[in-house]
């Protein structure tokens, strides 16, 4: 490896959409959308390459019927107090979003929470905590945590029957990691055009906290070519609930890369190297042509790269890297223990 445990496999676990990397201790805990979205699974590993080979364990299935039973979506694992929580979407049926933009027409998940207080997530037991209560119902997802300042926040994404669109992102400060302890209060919604593209939304938060600010990632358009990402920052010592400490940035600063047949880029999640250096984990496809409905084709693809920063500790976002593992451009799910070849 060129960095002490920096990636250098591409894709970094394939056919593994939005992807969650944790570094905690001396090992790397990754979770994904499953492509049959039917399991939420974990995987392992001492060093990022090698979270593909690592095996895959399942932690949680999707209920028979009910809020639970459909379209399992984007688990985010977290170490919170002690105890791992998983936040994750879930839905009672497929029904499919109408491919017109700006419409009500949507899917119908809602946001739910596991919690495991064992010491080691692969351990004890994963209990439902149930549907996260933000205030209102409607289509819910891609809950993401953190922790500043000793207050825990959830970070979202939700349609608002207000606002033109399917999703706008919110922040709320938590009573427990299950619990909203305050009013959400919206940061962004759909607005620009590279926003806008298929879907109008805001959606897949991740959170970066580095040199005095904070970095809130988040992805935008439908999720073929178009989707890109976007960030707001603010001042680590701001209130995070109040809208004004937020400043948008008008253009994507992650997009698609067809000299490195990436496209898509987005929905990401941020871990660290054991020397500290700050790695951008996003799901990608490699190629655009999608035979049926993209939402069943499995080759969005787990990518990771190195994120530097300039001298004032902006982040440089760069451009999505080409590839350094093959893919498969076969709409067959893989074994998970296996490489394609």
């Amino acid at each position: 490896m060129t960095r002490n445990d920096a990636p250098t496999m591409n894709p970094l676990v394939l056919q593994r959409a939005d992807p969650c990397v944790l570094r905690h201790g001396d090992e790397y805990f990754f979770t994904a959308s499953h492509p049959e979205y039917d399991r939420i699974i974990l995987r392992r590993a001492a060093h990022l390459d090698d979270l593909q080979s690592a095996e895959e364990v399942t932690i949680w299935r999707r209920h028979e019927d009910g809020p639970q039973s459909h379209l399992i979506w984007a688990p985010e694992i977290h170490r919170i107090d002690d105890a791992w929580y998983i936040y994750y979407a879930a839905a009672p049926n497929e029904e499919a979003t109408v491919d017109v933009p700006g419409t009500d027409d949507t899917f119908n998940h809602r946001m739910f929470v596991l919690e495991n207080t064992a010491a080691d997530p692969f351990e004890g037991e994963w209990i439902e905590r149930g549907q996260i209560d933000t205030g209102w119902e409607s289509f819910a997802l891609d809950a993401t945590s953190v922790v500043h300042h000793g207050q825990q926040y959830l970070v979202w994404s939700q349609q608002h029957f207000d606002v033109k669109g399917h999703s706008n992102l919110y922040i709320a400060r938590m009573h427990n990691p299950w619990t909203l302890a305050t009013e959400a209060v919206e940061l962004s919604r759909p607005e620009y055009d590279w926003e806008i593209r298929g879907f109008w939304v805001n959606e897949g938060p991740a959170v970066l906290v580095r040199n005095g600010k904070i970095h809130l990632t988040y992805s935008a358009s439908a999720t073929g070519i178009d989707y890109a990402m976007g960030v707001l920052t603010a001042d680590a010592d701001a209130d995070l609930l109040d809208p004004s400490s937020w400043t948008k940035s008008r253009s994507p600063v992650f997009v698609s890369d067809p000299a490195a047949e990436r496209y898509g880029p987005g929905h990401n999640s941020f871990t660290t190297t054991a020397d500290g250096e700050v790695v951008l984990v996003y799901h990608a496809r490699t190629y655009t042509r999608i035979e049926g409905n993209p939402l069943y084709d499995p080759n969005r693809h787990a990518c990771a790269q190195v994120l530097p920063f300039d001298t004032d500790g902006t982040p440089i976002w760069g451009t999505p890297l080409p590839a350094t593992r093959p893919a498969p451009t076969s709409t067959r799910v893989l074994d998970p223990s296996g490489d394609f070849a």
